[in-house]
């Protein structure tokens, strides 16, 4: 797969988890929490769509730490040691297999890319990017957001 063509998965993936926390928070009455949580994630849709080799560098950050949290939920629902705590509706569950599945195809996709990004630009724009989500994540738990 060329640049081009990874940076165009990059931007679907990306699409497809923001659309999947979308309907979570729908059918968990808390969609301005999670348009926060993903607006980490939008600057790998534009990205990924110009073809932009920097896609890469903005969508791993984000998918590893989606990955993570999906992990943690598959793990709290099958009673083993987890970090997270809450229920689930099995619409939920289900998205959590989709969210889970995009951020692995973005990693899987992001790892064969080939960006011929700078080294210290690409370092720059994964802690940029990581430090975003977990901003994004946190402020998407403080109360007013977190209960819409």
């Amino acid at each position: 797969m060329n640049q081009s063509t990874s940076s165009r998965v990059l931007a679907l993936v990306s699409f497809l988890l923001i659309v999947a926390l979308y309907v979570v928070g729908i059918v968990s009455h808390g969609i301005l929490r999670h348009i926060v949580q993903t607006l980490p994630v939008w600057p790998t849709v534009i990205l990924g769509l110009r073809g932009s080799p920097w896609s890469k560098w903005t969508g791993l950050p984000c998918f590893l730490l989606w990955l993570v949290l999906m992990v943690n939920i598959w793990l709290l629902l099958a009673g083993l040691p987890h970090l997270l705590s809450g229920t689930f509706s099995p619409t939920e569950i289900a998205l959590t297999i989709i969210i889970g599945a995009s951020s692995l195809m973005g990693i899987v996709t992001g790892i064969r890319m080939k960006s011929g990004t700078k080294v210290l630009i690409a370092i720059a724009l994964f802690l940029l990017l990581l430090l975003l989500q977990l901003v994004a994540l946190r402020i998407s738990f403080l109360p007013g957001i977190s209960h819409d």
